[in-house]
């Protein structure tokens, strides 16, 4: 099948999730017009690529496209498949009392997929339900990505302060090193669903963090301050830890120092310096936190 049909049919199984941005009211797929349409008649476009922009106007991202394809080629390397994984794991054990045959995952944020990608693949093969998965971010160039690399969910631009999709939709919401909106989350929700957020620890990406911060208040990164805002919305009903080495290339150093936000608003001779220093390890210190409604 081709992409822009598989694209389409995957939207069309999963189009009881969708709310019209404009107005709120249930989406339907038009096989004639490729569209997703409200019965007000507010019409958005599949595009070519295989994904649908939902945005009811324009919005200037900060992550732009050398950024998020180098996320995408580190992601590729393995670099985040520890983190993953173990989402994966919890995913699934936390799912399996409720024995669902078919799981709506919503990957809030997820940049260029490659993150919702790794756990479909992961939750599919380990599970006996169906795991389904969207994948939203307000980066149009992160989504254009995601859809022309992975083909096995739903790809959309969309603003996380007023996601297109109806109450209570989603039995996971995945919020991976990404900003949070608990108000819309706690709305989209399941009674029985679970949040899962990754967030970084204090050593996360410590050799980086150490160079290009050094002798400043933000060499040292405390994350109390992301885990107090998460329980004062949801329970946390469980947590993990994931910490490891990741080795890299020179060439994959790069990729990361120009995927991270640490490196924003870093002088040029800053990260000259740092990509002379030929670092070949690095530190993720990440905790996975798990939540329900409160």
């Amino acid at each position: 099948m081709k992409k822009f049909d598989l694209a389409k049919s995957l939207i069309k199984k999963s189009e009881y999730v969708f709310s019209c941005p404009l107005c709120q009211s249930p989406m339907n797929v038009s096989f004639e017009s490729n569209s997703l349409i409200c019965k007000k008649k507010h019409c958005f476009d599949l595009s070519k690529n295989g994904y649908i922009n939902l945005l009811p106007h324009s919005v200037k991202s900060e992550y732009g496209k050398e950024m998020l394809e180098s996320r995408n080629t580190l992601c590729k390397s393995g670099f985040f498949h520890p983190m993953t994984k173990s989402v994966s794991d919890l995913i699934i054990k936390t799912m399996a009392p409720f024995n669902k045959k078919n799981i709506q995952m919503l990957d809030a944020g997820c940049g260029e997929g490659s993150h919702l990608k790794d756990i479909l693949s992961n939750t599919n093969v380990s599970s006996k339900s169906n795991f389904k998965g969207i994948g939203i971010d307000i980066s149009k160039e992160g989504i254009h990505i995601a859809s022309r690399e992975y083909q096995d969910a739903i790809w959309s631009v969309a603003d996380l302060s007023k996601m297109p999709f109806r109450d209570n939709s989603f039995d996971i919401i995945l919020s991976i090193l990404s900003p949070s909106n608990y108000s819309e989350f706690n709305r989209l929700l399941s009674s029985s669903g679970f949040l899962i957020k990754v967030i970084p620890g204090s050593d996360y990406l410590l050799e980086l963090r150490s160079i290009l911060y050094n002798n400043t208040d933000k060499e040292k990164y405390s994350n109390e301050r992301v885990i107090n805002h998460f329980s004062n919305n949801f329970n946390i009903v469980a947590t993990e830890k994931v910490n490891y080495t990741a080795y890299l290339d020179a060439s994959l150093f790069k990729h990361l120092i120009k995927m991270t936000p640490l490196s924003w608003n870093i002088t040029d001779n800053k990260i000259k310096e740092a990509l002379s220093l030929n670092i070949e390890k690095i530190t993720v210190d990440l905790l996975i936190l798990i939540g329900k409604k409160k």
